[in-house]
């Protein structure tokens, strides 16, 4: 079985949505969830009775992500705040995946995240935004592309709209990308 971790920071619907999609058929599991705050969202590692870690934010956070989640398959960043650096990056290379809420390489980068990347889309004039899935790397957002999603902005009054039509896709575009490389492995 293909085996992920999903790492959160909140309120984990997009956890909820990547475990609900998991029942569909045997293609991957969740074996772990692994937050680095008290995050609500681990009650659905509890409900679907996931193994789940609480970690601290400390200077030890990517060697503790890196200890527990080193024989998984895939490593999921789903609304996850920190940044992964230090050995983990290489020896876990092709296998972490996240989620920007931007056409990335536009509007990415250490300090560009929620409501910050949709203020910045919005105040640019696009007509288009999205979200894009793509592997982590030792720079922040700058990994290669698995896939992307493109929304219409065009009419859009606020930044908070552009927020609420990119997080429409979001979560399918995740689930489109954990299944994509967990068919690939298989």
């Amino acid at each position: 079985m293909f085996k992920v971790a999903v790492l959160i920071s909140g309120a984990g619907t997009t956890l909820k949505a990547i475990l609900d999609d998991a029942l569909r058929d045997n293609l991957y599991e969740v074996a772990l969830v692994i937050a680095d705050r008290e995050a609500s969202g681990l009650k659905y590692a509890k409900e679907h009775g996931i193994p789940y870690v609480l970690l601290n934010r400390d200077t030890l956070l990517s060697e503790n992500i890196h200890l527990l989640v080193k024989d998984m398959d895939l490593v999921v960043l789903a609304g996850f705040l920190s940044i992964l650096e230090g050995p983990i990056l290489k020896e876990l290379k092709g296998r972490i995946i996240n989620l920007h809420p931007s056409l990335l390489p536009k509007f990415g980068g250490k300090g560009m995240y929620g409501s910050k990347v949709h203020q910045a889309v919005f105040d640019s004039h696009m007509t288009i935004s999205g979200c894009t899935v793509h592997y982590v790397t030792d720079k922040v957002d700058g990994g290669g592309f698995i896939l992307q999603r493109i929304v219409g902005i065009r009419d859009l009054k606020s930044a908070q709209e552009v927020a609420e039509k990119v997080t429409s896709v979001e979560k399918g575009a995740l689930i489109d990308a954990i299944r994509l490389i967990a068919k690939e492995e298989h």
